[in-house]
């Protein structure tokens, strides 16, 4: 193994959502007892596919549910977990453009909208600070 390459059992794989509302700002979660803001989405199921898992996920954190033909995939992405030192979370990013309203449940203490030009003045997980916001912030010039 190099030392690029990152053990399968340090990979975290997750479905994410770039949820994005009418006025064009992307809503990020935090989990409980958590500082960084991030995608919601969770975990995939070795039973599921992302796209399922994503819309599971959804559900369950926010009371959103989708319809998963709608979510258009927009990659793979890698970077540093937010909340686990030393693993890799391997996120499939689904972009959904929604107006309805959204609340946290589950794991998920609190909600923001942010205007993707900015961090929105919070932690930002890596996944979302350096790959998803500005791969969003990129969509929009082109």
């Amino acid at each position: 193994m190099t030392s690029a390459s990152v053990a399968p059992s340090r990979i975290i794989r997750i479905a994410a959502a770039l949820l994005i509302g009418p006025d064009g700002r992307t809503l990020l979660v935090r989990k409980r007892g958590t500082a960084a803001f991030m995608q919601p989405g969770g975990k995939i199921e070795p039973h599921e596919l992302p796209v399922q898992a994503l819309a599971r996920e959804l559900e369950e954190e926010l009371g959103l549910v989708i319809d998963p033909a709608q979510a258009g995939f927009l990659g793979r992405f890698d970077a540093p977990a937010a909340n686990e030192p030393g693993f890799t979370v391997q996120a499939d990013i689904f972009r959904l453009d929604i107006a309805a309203q959204v609340s946290p449940a589950a794991e998920i203490e609190e909600v923001s909208w942010i205007d993707p030009q900015t961090d929105g003045g919070l932690v930002l997980a890596p996944l979302t600070r350096d790959l998803i916001l500005p791969f969003y912030r990129a969509s929009l010039t082109a």
